[in-house]
């Protein structure tokens, strides 16, 4: 079936495509404006999706409020929506398909593709959506990477959005989940959801609390979800000889962390990283939400419409002890 025929069919079935769209236009550092941008066109090997609903994320932030990329831009990648058209070659979609999309797509075939480091694939970084990954997705990959096991004594610095999906998986790994956070709201949310404790950071005596709930050794795997410096070290220090940190929100171009040598070089204490998504546990991911093995809708305290997507961002980049994740739906 030629393109144009796939594109007429879509029509018939959902209604005409308008030839424009509303849509958050990052503008300038800090400024986000509702304007009318024109539809993509739809090429070859290309679908269109509508979106219904768009989560903000702490990257979104970032590129954002300090201005680590430039506008103009539209941002955005947590998306779901509605596939509307379709493109000639395009089999495994069709109009009215409810899908998801990832921001980026790895080439498959290059050395760091054959070796599952998929986000570091040149075509990976290249590549890109104003909407896109999962959350959840980033969330398994960063727990596998983490190698979080039944049993082990894994502490979640960080009770926001991130933290309390990584605390998720990881008690569907059979892990003993132990949080910190400033916010009493948050510490309380990171309770109901599973953790057997979850401690105040701010006196000062984090690395007692979780020694103490540990014969003394200190974390298995501690998951770093706050992009703070100082915390990369305590983290070190929470984990016990041989653990584990896994930093999943330090990832902007400008942070520098010091740490103890010896941290690494006597104690053999890892440091790990994880970045976006694995194409090839998306099926798994997906299926953990999808099936309600993880309470995900428990975490979603806001939704705003797009005309009051700034506030929303706003909100996002200056949290109150009842906000935790925001979306931004569509009609």
């Amino acid at each position: 079936m030629s393109r144009t025929g796939i594109v007429v069919e879509a029509l018939k079935t959902l209604g005409p495509i308008p030839r424009t769209m509303r849509a958050g236009v990052y503008r300038e550092k800090g400024i986000v404006r509702v304007e009318e941008v024109p539809v993509p066109e739809v090429r070859d090997g290309e679908v269109l999706i509508k979106v219904a609903a768009c989560g903000i994320c702490g990257t979104d932030i970032k590129k954002i409020f300090q201005r680590y990329v430039e506008p103009p831009q539209i941002l955005g990648h947590e998306l779901a929506g509605t596939v509307v058209a379709v493109g000639a070659d395009v089999s495994k979609w069709k109009p009215g398909d409810r899908v998801m999309s990832f921001h980026h797509t790895p080439c498959g075939k290059c050395f760091y593709c054959e070796k599952r480091l998929f986000s570091q694939c040149k075509q990976y970084k290249t590549t890109g959506l104003t909407g896109g990954f999962t959350p959840i997705n980033t969330i398994v990959k960063a727990v596998q990477k983490a190698r979080v096991a039944v049993g082990e004594s894994v502490l979640v610095i960080g009770c926001g959005p991130i933290g309390l999906q990584l605390l998720m998986v990881s008690k569907l790994e059979g892990a003993k989940l132990y949080t910190s956070d400033p916010i009493a709201e948050r510490r309380a949310k990171s309770l109901a959801l599973g953790a057997i404790e979850a401690f105040d950071p701010t006196n000062g005596k984090l690395v007692e609390a979780i020694r103490a709930k540990t014969e003394g050794r200190g974390a298995d795997a501690v998951l770093v979800a706050v992009a703070h410096p100082a915390l990369v070290v305590e983290a070190l220090v929470a984990a016990r000889p041989g653990g584990r940190v896994l930093l999943f929100a330090a990832n902007d171009p400008v942070t520098k962390i010091e740490f103890p040598a010896a941290a690494v070089g006597i104690d053999e204490k890892e440091i790990l990283g994880s970045y976006s998504a694995a194409i090839d546990i998306q099926q798994a991911a997906a299926g953990l939400v999808l099936q309600k093995k993880l309470p995900v809708m428990d975490i979603v305290t806001h939704r705003f419409p797009l005309d009051r997507i700034q506030e929303a961002l706003e909100l996002a980049a200056r949290p109150t002890a009842e906000s935790l994740k925001i979306l931004i739906t569509h009609p």
